[in-house]
């Protein structure tokens, strides 16, 4: 590695092929993975993590089928392929080699105090040796590139600093400290906020609470119907601060927006008509709807037989980039085991 490598930042992230993508997923990580694109022309990396997504999906055509749809989505939204990588992580067969040589030198304490462990062991839930060393891979995924920068909400930071770990035993283990693998750092948006589901949780298709992002038309609204709220009748000053429709309204609606809709909830009234929850959630299925437009129509182009060619192409071909920045930094590992 040289020491103009490791001055180049380099942005990395993944999302998990576990079903279709929602609202929480947009503004939660991808609206951020997109703009990065534009702060790091070149050196942002995303993957699809389809090793990760074997801990729950044991279908092999439901796991190809979610794939493609985080693919289809990414471009949908933005994600520029002249400037960007997404891949597979599968198609980075170096991801499971440096995954084992990080083991060599991760305590079991360590594991043990991951919270996505410790949540499914409170759940109830057996865990499989491949959720117990979910953490090395995850590292293995961030490490392989030399990425310094991973976004990541706050719920994820502990993550990159069990990698940070990892590099630290790594590097002193067998390599008396040099950087044989990069350090890095995460990379937290401030203002990405909780996206509530339509249950008032954290929107999550654990929960089976999610908006779909291309949702549309007579099923959006329906879905947007049950978001929870109070029983305050229609006419009647409503609670502005924790409604939950107005928590979604947030993401979508400007300054002036909002504060128009603020004065609708705090009176119960619009333009000299009584305002309820009815209508507060037909102007949130309607801001989706407009919010998404373009992006569902560049949805469509990319859903003919041109357009999945190109999506599969694209994700070869990004493959094989990342492929040989991986390469190089197992290479440097070889070595730095007396494996070479």
């Amino acid at each position: 590695m040289t020491a103009a490598q490791a001055a180049t930042p380099r942005v990395l992230s993944g999302i998990q092929p576990n079903g279709a993508l929602h609202l929480g997923n947009y503004f939660g990580a991808i609206r951020q993975h997109i703009a990065l694109q534009d702060t790091y022309p070149g050196q942002a990396l995303y993957f699809i993590a389809d090793y990760h997504a074997l801990t729950t999906i044991h279908n092999a055509d439901v796991l190809r089928g979610h794939v493609f749809d985080v693919a289809l989505t990414y471009l949908a939204l933005g994600l520029d392929p002249a400037r960007t990588l997404l891949f597979r992580q599968s198609d980075i067969p170096e991801i499971p080699e440096l995954t084992w040589l990080l083991t060599t030198v991760t305590g079991m304490g360590l594991l043990e105090r991951a919270h996505a462990y410790k949540d499914k062991i409170a759940n109830g839930i057996t865990p499989s040796v491949g959720l117990f060393v979910y953490p090395v891979l995850m590292a293995a995924d961030i490490l392989a590139y030399d990425a310094t920068l991973v976004p990541v909400g706050k719920d994820q930071v502990q993550h990159i600093e069990m990698a940070q770990d990892m590099v630290t035993h790594f590097n002193e283990a067998y390599a008396h400290g040099a950087p044989v693998l990069v350090r890095p750092e995460p990379l937290v948006h401030p203002r990405v906020a909780v996206v509530p589901g339509l249950d008032g949780r954290k929107m999550s298709k654990s929960y089976t609470n999610t908006l779909p992002i291309f949702e549309t038309g007579k099923k959006l609204r329906k879905l947007v119907g049950q978001v929870v709220t109070d029983s305050t009748p229609l006419g009647q000053p409503l609670p502005f601060d924790t409604c939950n429709v107005v928590s979604l309204l947030r993401l979508l609606c400007d300054d002036a927006e909002l504060a128009q809709i603020e004065q609708w909830y705090r009176s119960g009234q619009r333009d000299g008509q009584p305002f309820g929850y009815g209508h507060a959630k037909l102007l949130l299925a309607d801001k989706i709807d407009a919010h998404f437009a373009v992006a569902r129509a560049r949805r469509e182009r990319l859903l003919t037989p041109e357009g999945r060619a190109e999506i599969d192409a694209f994700l070869t071909r990004s493959g094989e980039a990342a492929r040989r920045l991986a390469s190089q930094t197992l290479d440097r590992c070889r070595r730095a085991c007396g494996l070479r």
